[in-house]
């Protein structure tokens, strides 16, 4: 049975966000670490690691333990995540915390066993894994624990997990590069291409916010840019609008909808009828690229939409399974 200070996790490859059972989200964080470059000692986790991009001396790390889906950085993470947890549990619980905890899908099952020992010696009693398309279902208030079939679309920074599920389980799934990050980093090469300017990280995330779409703003939003000037070396302010950024995304949203296409071609005619009818839901962070739903809609002829609270979805879905251990037991990864 759970207990009042049970967690569920969301290891994603751009944040770290814990449930806490009896009070809800309590911690979010980006995944990221500062490192010494000599000795490799941590310099700091999260925020205080995030500050520092793009403005650290040469013997400073700043490393995305995590990325593409896969865990690039073991040590690294087992490391920011039992921070994190200490963080979050301390030192009150006389009983170790229960965990549910759902990773990237590029995360190896190796790999997810020594992540719950650490977690383990981070003060949890135990971890159990769930599925990050399933937990992205059950988060999104997706009908697929019976047999009518519904599709998930789960953005994350580092790619898209595409699944159709049914029956409690995955029936179809593809993962394709296609996240925040490439969204950023098309935005990047745009700019550098057309302006002879090099911008960094954080700019181009704001960037693909203020202006980034799928479809074109009506009216156009505009906005100052500062970068470096690759010509000069010398640092460059231009304006920019967001038909400009359209133009940087159109392909890689292109890919995207391509991508959902595929799975569909894929999935059993039955289960595509229920699709046809339920539509496809969006969830993670990078789903709220403005007209995204819309703009696959528009080409597959199938409706789509952004589920509520898309980048939480992963951790609301861990946190069903928690409130709900005897009636989703079946939905967890043997471990």
């Amino acid at each position: 049975m759970a207990s009042s200070g049970d967690i569920g996790i969301d290891l994603g490859t751009s944040n770290v966000v814990i449930y806490m059972k009896g009070r809800g989200v309590v911690f979010r964080e980006p995944s990221i670490v500062a490192v010494e470059r000599e000795n490799n000692q941590i310099l700091a986790f999260g925020t205080e690691a995030y500050r520092m991009i793009g403005r650290t001396p040469s013997n400073i790390n700043i490393i995305r333990p995590l990325a593409q889906g896969e865990l690039i950085d073991f040590d690294l993470t087992a490391s920011m995540l039992r921070y994190y947890i200490s963080s979050v549990i301390g030192k009150k619980f006389f009983a170790r915390p229960r965990a549910i905890m759902s990773v990237p899908t590029g995360v190896k099952d190796l790999e997810k066993k020594a992540l719950i020992t650490a977690l383990f010696d981070a003060g949890l009693r135990r971890t159990q894994i769930l599925d990050r398309v399933i937990a992205a279902a059950l988060g999104a208030q997706l009908n697929f624990l019976g047999s009518y079939g519904s599709m998930v679309a789960d953005m994350s920074a580092g790619g898209t997990d595409l699944a159709v599920l049914s029956n409690g389980i995955v029936a179809v799934l593809s993962s394709v590069h296609i996240g925040g990050d490439h969204f950023d980093d098309s935005i990047i090469r745009y700019l550098r291409r057309k302006y002879n300017m090099l911008i960094g990280e954080r700019t181009a995330e704001q960037v693909k916010i203020t202006l980034g779409g799928a479809l074109k703003r009506d009216p156009k939003v505009v906005m100052d840019v500062t970068g470096r000037n690759l010509i000069s070396g010398l640092p460059k302010t231009i304006t920019i609008d967001s038909d400009e950024i359209y133009e940087a995304l159109v392909d890689i949203v292109n890919n995207l909808i391509e991508s959902v296409q595929a799975v569909i071609e894929r999935t059993p005619a039955q289960l595509a009828s229920d699709i046809l009818e339920g539509g496809v839901t969006l969830t993670g962070g990078a789903a709220a690229l403005y007209g995204l739903s819309e703009a696959i809609s528009d080409v597959i002829r199938i409706p789509c939409q952004v589920a509520s609270e898309p980048r939480d979805c992963v951790v609301l879905g861990c946190a069903k399974v928690l409130n709900d251990p005897a009636g989703m037991r079946h939905l967890l990864s043997v471990s």
